[in-house]
């Protein structure tokens, strides 16, 4: 009995998405105490915002030659590599005194970032059967974001108890961190068994006709990047004007303690344990489209709430629309990351990296420009434009669901660089519409 059950377990699979929570986990205490203790060492608003931003900026000028490194090096060790820059980076904030200290750290931070993302995301696409991309991303974007609200609700309450000592937070997230490197290690390996088959028997290619012209099929059925990481950008920027600063907007402007603060983590972390599988089966079988425009939805409702309710109840209720909005979208937009990537497999990670340095550019500018605009003409402006940006975000993502077929499935052929061969993949559902 119990060897069925760790038969049809997909260890591989299952280790990323529990590496996801236990890296968020500890990722989610730093990011709840390190903006407060920026602010306790004199940083302004805007400072702060740089800080924040910082992060998400190195990894996205990185992302790139990280997609890069991790196609020709190995997944794995690049997943590793990036796990293991991210425990140095914890221990690194334990002994952090001054300002430049934290800039310091946060741009290797980004770097850890950049080597970890695309790499999950890649070995994910490959694990995750066909039909369930999208359920999968979901069920790591779950866990990620559960172990973000979880690590953040639990520093809310260090903080508090332990008289603000953040580096005691810090030393936390950094025993925590070492954890997923482990699991990672032991559980991970660079090439799923389905893809290995695929790559390698003959059996499972098909040659095309001699008068096919194999160019024209892939520019005909492959989507450009551009527009989709585009919509990611404007999505992910409208929800990062207030997200990222989440912490401070909090204490300092809804005047709640640090521990408040980590209730209404755990709030969002339980809400979005709820929601985030549903919306990915939604994704797989109802198409991702609609749970992109759920996104932009979410960040309009939450502002509204902060704005004319700024006490626990306000922010409790606006930070859970944020949250099932991030619920609905990592889903969607993991599977639309794995699509788009399967036209090129030799290349696959570069591509999901070209394509997800839209969303990590809307999450690198928005702390930049909603740190800015507080800092010069307040909280209130700050929510209004939110809601201004995110209304124009909900058009755009119509109109490019007009351009694109989300979730209709569209044959598409590739060539495989090891054996030569035309491969077929029938899964594949994003592509442009024609005419």
């Amino acid at each position: 009995m119990i060897g069925r059950l760790i038969g049809r377990l997909n260890v591989p699979l299952s280790a990323i998405i529990a590496e996801g929570f236990l890296s968020r986990l500890s990722f989610g205490m730093i990011n709840f105490a390190l903006p407060l203790y920026a602010l306790s060492l004199g940083m302004s608003l805007s400072q702060i915002g740089l800080l924040v931003s910082l992060r998400l900026g190195v990894g996205l000028a990185l992302s790139p030659l990280a997609g890069w490194a991790a196609d020709v090096f190995g997944r794995k060790r690049l997943l590793l590599t990036g796990l293991a820059a991210r425990s140095t980076v914890a221990l690194l904030f334990t002994l952090a005194g001054v300002p430049w200290h934290l800039f310091a750290i946060r741009t290797l931070h980004g770097a850890s970032t950049a080597a970890r993302d695309p790499s999950a995301s890649s070995l994910i696409a490959d694990y995750a059967h066909e039909g369930k991309r999208a359920s999968a991303f979901a069920w790591q974007g779950t866990a990620r974001s559960t172990g973000g609200a979880l690590g953040a609700a639990f520093a809310g309450g260090l903080v508090g108890l332990t008289a603000a000592d953040y580096h005691l937070v810090f030393g936390a997230a950094f025993v925590v961190s070492l954890i997923p490197l482990a699991l990672t290690a032991a559980l991970v390996s660079e090439e799923s068994e389905d893809n290995t088959s695929t790559a390698s028997e003959p059996g499972q290619a098909e040659q095309l006709a001699p008068d096919a012209d194999e160019k024209t099929i892939e520019a005909r059925a492959a989507p450009p990047l551009a527009p989709l990481a585009l919509l990611g950008f404007m999505i992910s920027g409208t929800s990062q004007l207030v997200h990222g600063l989440f912490p401070v907007l909090a204490t300092e402007y809804a005047g709640l303690s640090a521990a408040q603060a980590g209730m209404v983590y755990t709030a969002s972390a339980l809400a979005m344990m709820a929601s985030g599988p549903a919306f990915g089966w939604l994704a797989d079988t109802r198409g991702t489209k609609p749970l992109l425009l759920v996104r932009s939805l979410a960040n309009t409702m939450s502002s509204v709430l902060y704005l004319v309710s700024p006490n626990l109840t306000g922010v409790t209720l606006g930070y859970l629309a944020d949250g099932t909005g991030k619920a609905a979208f990592r889903p969607a937009w993991g599977a639309t990351m794995a699509q788009v990537s399967s036209y090129d497999r030799s290349r696959q990670t570069r591509r999901m990296a070209r394509l997800d340095m839209g969303r990590e550019g809307g999450e690198t500018f928005g702390p930049l420009l909603g740190g800015l605009i507080w800092d010069i003409w307040g909280i209130a402006t700050l929510l209004v434009v939110r809601i201004v940006l995110a209304v124009a975000v909900e058009g755009y993502a119509l109109i490019v669901g007009r351009r694109f077929s989300f979730g209709a499935p569209r044959p598409n052929n590739w060539e495989d660089p090891r054996s030569g061969l035309i491969v077929k993949a029938s899964d594949s559902k994003i592509g442009v519409k024609p005419g």
